[in-house]
């Protein structure tokens, strides 16, 4: 459904433009209702639409609450997620505490991941993007999956 990189800019406000190509697909599946929270693995934000959320939220709600990394992780994600309308501008407005997580200026990108975008600063992106490409040339050890994957 979401596919691709594009590189955004926020307003003073915090808040982002949704590139053309996606709104409709957003208004279609989701009425413009999208939820954000953070990524516990990477320094980036989640964007889902969302019932896709909620079905993700009933799944991190169904962790054993003793277990202490699964309360971790509820506290993380559920905690920080945020509800958010895309407005008829096709704007959303990211709060302030998600933007200060993912050090989020005036520079972002959008990472259409399928389900879900992912909202980077564009230097972070950058950089970790670069990481990436070195790993995989450099011939880090890919899962069984990876290998067996063609592309």
């Amino acid at each position: 459904m979401f596919r691709g990189v594009n590189q955004i800019n926020l307003d003073a406000k915090g808040r982002m433009a949704i590139p053309a190509r996606y709104r409709e697909k957003i208004a279609e599946c989701c009425d413009g209702q999208l939820v954000a929270t953070i990524d516990t693995e990477e320094r980036c934000l989640l964007l889902y639409p969302l019932e896709e959320w909620e079905e993700i939220q009933a799944k991190i709600e169904s962790l054993p609450s003793f277990n202490p990394q699964a309360r971790r992780i509820q506290r993380l994600l559920i905690g920080h997620a945020t509800d958010l309308d895309m407005d008829g501008n096709g704007r959303l407005l990211l709060p302030a505490p998600l933007r200060e997580y993912a050090e989020l200026d005036k520079k972002i990108v959008l990472l259409g991941q399928g389900q879900k975008f992912e909202i980077w600063s564009e230097s972070r992106w950058l950089s970790t993007r670069e990481e990436y490409l070195q790993e995989v040339e450099g011939g880090m050890d890919m899962p069984e999956e990876l290998q067996n994957l063609s592309l």
